[in-house]
């Protein structure tokens, strides 16, 4: 056959291209003289075609069925024209008909073409869905090939047929692409469309950042760290929840880097964008802590049948744990999946007032203050245990017992007794007996609060101590220095805040403690 091995070298050329194998090039130049076959002798035409794989010459020959009488002609011959050609042919016989590729006219070699040209692209088409199927959520890089009406089209590196575009939707608004620049995208999904499957890639998408972490994070990627939880808003910020299989292993610092290398890197690709990484935690109450970072939160309360966390901090923390027009609290909830009903110090107190939040108090005092578990203060197990075994679970229950109702409680010894005493005085502070002028208000809540608070003053005993304004300020001071101990995670007791300020006070010369206060 004339140049046919010129031919199908030209075939292999362009298989080279489309990553096709010697056999399926084999396959799409039979099905394609097939098509040409078909416009020449018609749609039922059966054939036989042979490729010599080391010369290329291309064998056709056309077969038909020997009849009487002839009644489908492209499939079919009539014994006395099969005799023209053989005088022993008879009924039931199959004439063999040599074509030359020559004899194709230009329908048939149209038909050819097309036909292959088909065959080669619902090729790519499935190629491309089974390639990228079961990549959905992973990181894939390419170069941007043009920007129209908002998308961005892009030509995958290792798949340049593919169609991949970046909707508007799905793009970080503080980044701008030009033509030709190296661009990364995580897979979202494989869309289907009368043009074959497009892939939809985002970088607006949490799984973006996840698949940015899983590149710079040799842990993250190797599965000893594992990102558990992940909210966003594209373009502002990011909160990260992460845990580590290996206790040896620290999977905020793993994610961190050395010198912030690795996050660092991470910004980087996102624009700047802010990023939050906190260790995740199965408590819904210290994962919320957790989740409001950076700013320090003193009291968490959680209510697991309505999945609402109440968090409670104090007036210098709260527009850090609001965020810029919420967005820091509105990322926590997002975190955590609970809602987060945020509130400052003096709300919170504000709020106490209404019954309906802590319960009716008895009548003739009014008290200030929130329930909290028996587990936050300071008390020696054996102590909680027996409260616990009793019945006595929160602060509220033990509020307004009395020194033989403990002696009572098996277990429970007359020094346990005077301690808890002790503890309920100094957390209980009636109305008409707290300093308005010299205390604000918001220090009594920081008494209601668990160890985190920024510390706790006695008012109690600043009401009946008649001490000169230097020893007020060392009790102050007291109270801060309890404050900066919560950073560490230590518990102060209240008590020895009120001690170190009388001893501070019993230290200052007479001649200060005579002088007329003002």
């Amino acid at each position: 056959m004339t140049n046919a091995g010129q031919i199908v070298a030209a075939f292999r050329d362009i298989a080279a291209t489309k990553s096709l194998n010697q056999d399926e090039v084999y396959d799409l130049i039979r099905d394609g003289i097939l098509a040409g076959l078909v416009k020449i002798y018609g749609p039922n035409v059966e054939a036989e075609i042979e490729i010599d794989e080391g010369s290329g010459d291309i064998e056709i020959i056309v077969l038909k069925r020997v009849v009487e009488e002839v009644e489908d002609e492209s499939s079919e011959i009539a014994l006395e024209e099969a005799r023209w050609d053989d005088d022993t042919y008879e009924v039931g016989d199959v004439m063999e008909i040599p074509v030359d590729f020559a004899e194709f006219g230009r329908n048939a070699v149209m038909a050819t073409k097309q036909r292959i040209v088909q065959r080669v692209r619902e090729g790519e088409r499935q190629r491309i869905r089974e390639e990228f199927a079961d990549r959905v959520g992973e990181l894939l890089s390419g170069e941007v090939q043009q920007i129209e009406r908002g998308k961005i089209v892009v030509m995958m590196n290792r798949s340049k047929d593919a169609e991949a575009i970046i909707p508007w939707r799905e793009q970080n608004p503080r980044e701008r692409f030009r033509q030709g620049d190296p661009i990364r995208a995580v897979l979202k999904k494989v869309d289907e469309t009368p043009k074959g499957p497009r892939l939809i890639l985002s970088r607006g998408d949490p799984l973006f950042v996840a698949s940015l972490f899983k590149l710079e994070v040799p842990e993250i990627y190797q599965g000893i760290v594992e990102i558990r939880e992940l909210a966003r808003e594209v373009g502002g910020r990011t909160k990260i929840a992460v845990s580590s299989r290996d206790d040896s292993i620290d999977p905020v610092g793993a994610c961190v880097g050395l010198k912030g290398s690795r996050v660092q890197a991470v910004v980087n690709e996102l624009g700047g964008e802010r990023i939050d990484i906190v260790p995740w935690h199965p408590d819904p109450e210290v994962f919320a802590r957790r989740a409001l970072a950076p700013a320090r939160v003193a009291k968490v309360i959680s209510d697991s049948n309505r999945q609402v966390i109440t968090a409670i901090v104090d007036e210098d923390q709260l527009s850090l744990a609001i965020g810029r027009n919420g967005q820091n609290v509105r990322l926590a909830s997002q975190l955590i999946g609970w809602q987060i009903d945020l509130y400052g110090s003096r709300e919170w107190l504000e709020r106490g007032a209404d019954l309906s939040i802590f319960g009716e108090p008895p009548q003739g005092e009014v008290y200030e203050t929130a329930d909290f578990p028996l587990s936050e203060l300071a008390l020696e197990e054996n102590t909680l245990a027996a409260l616990e075994t009793a019945g006595y679970h929160t602060f509220l229950d033990i509020i307004d017992l009395e020194k033989k109702d403990f002696l009572e409680v098996p277990e429970l010894t007359e020094e346990d007794a005077d301690l808890l005493l002790g503890i309920i005085d100094e957390l209980t502070v009636v109305e008409g007996e707290v300093p308005t002028e010299e205390e604000p208000a918001e220090g009594t809540l920081d008494g209601l609060l668990d160890e985190d608070s920024d510390g706790l003053l006695d008012e109690d005993s600043e009401a009946s101590d008649a001490e000169p304004e230097e020893g007020a300020e060392a009790s102050g001071d007291g109270g801060g220095e309890a404050g900066d101990e919560e950073d560490g995670g230590e518990e102060e007791v209240v008590s020895e805040a009120s001690e170190e300020a009388e001893e501070s006070a019993d230290s200052e010369p007479e001649e200060d403690g005579d002088e007329p206060q003002s």
